[in-house]
């Protein structure tokens, strides 16, 4: 593996991530939750009174914000290079992750971490090592 250095940009990186870290603060600060997607998504599936408006907010901020990006510069190209049938799968085994880990990434990795929560930390490993063992397996051990 290699990195292309001519596309590495560390200064953009940096201030995304410094963005994500204000925003997930300040979200805890103002509203008192963690800034977890698969927990703001789980709670629009069972909907409880006067908790829809902030929940349906902050999802449609992550849909309008590429939207935005969008005016300003140009969107990189997506490419999948993956079926559909893989896809879904795909889905499925992080939706069960998400609900056997308590959270997913951005609630354990950017809040939980943060806040040195040892369940977040071991479950943020986890998911790193999960993710290093299947690029590796699929690299160099199946050569995909």
């Amino acid at each position: 593996m290699t990195i292309d250095w001519n596309a590495f940009t560390p200064a953009s990186a940096l201030a995304g991530g410094a963005l994500i870290g204000a925003a997930a603060a300040l979200f805890a600060v103002l509203n008192g939750r963690v800034a977890g997607v698969s927990g703001v998504l789980g709670g629009l599936l069972r909907p409880q009174r006067g908790d829809i408006g902030w929940r349906v907010a902050f999802v449609a901020g992550l849909l309008a914000a590429p939207a935005a990006y969008a005016l300003f510069a140009h969107l990189p190209e997506v490419r999948i290079d993956a079926g559909y049938p893989l896809l879904v799968a795909a889905g499925l085994l992080v939706g069960g992750g998400t609900r056997f880990a308590a959270g997913c990434t951005s609630g354990h990795g950017v809040c939980g971490v943060s806040r040195l929560s040892p369940r977040s930390i071991t479950a943020t490993l986890a998911f790193m090592a999960a993710g290093f063992a299947t690029v590796f397996a699929l690299r160099h051990l199946a050569g995909a």
